[in-house]
């Protein structure tokens, strides 16, 4: 499982011009999930993602977590994280989970999230996304749920 975080001012997901979330200061989390991930990839992600210390202190060291800033997140599937470019010009998806699998697995990861004390609000699984975003910093983290300990 991969996450790609990016530390936001705001952010918007807009489906069909409508605005299904919309957060201020936190976090835009893009989740994929590979094929043979379970719950406990998505347990070790939530777990280091929820105490992540990247948001800047007053000597501005990066110290502070999400619920020490009161940060919300948005977390939208993305199937591409698991894109290989490796042959030819068009990438193929085949590592990527097919979405009777990677769905539970990413509600399962925003209903652990919240279990954590995050705010978590959602893209809509399978949906033609717009997102809207200021990254701060820019901070941009990856996270590979295989690379964690």
């Amino acid at each position: 499982m991969r996450v790609v975080l990016q530390l936001v001012n705001n952010c918007t997901v807009d489906i069909n011009n409508k605005t299904a979330a919309s957060i201020e200061k936190g976090f835009l989390l893009l989740l994929g999930v590979k094929n043979g991930d379970t719950e406990a990839e998505v347990l070790k992600l939530v777990k280091k993602i929820s105490g992540l210390r990247i948001f800047t202190d007053d000597n501005d060291k990066m110290n502070l977590s999400l619920s020490d800033v009161g940060g919300t997140v948005i977390v939208v599937s993305n199937f591409t994280l698991y894109a290989d470019c490796s042959h030819g010009r068009r990438p193929s998806f085949i590592n990527a989970a097919r979405p009777d699998v990677s769905e539970p697995l990413y509600e399962f990861f925003c209903d652990e999230m919240r279990k954590n004390g995050v705010d978590v609000q959602t893209g809509v699984f399978g949906a033609d996304m717009q997102v809207n975003l200021c990254n701060d910093g820019p901070v941009t983290l990856v996270l590979d749920s295989e690379d964690l300990k």
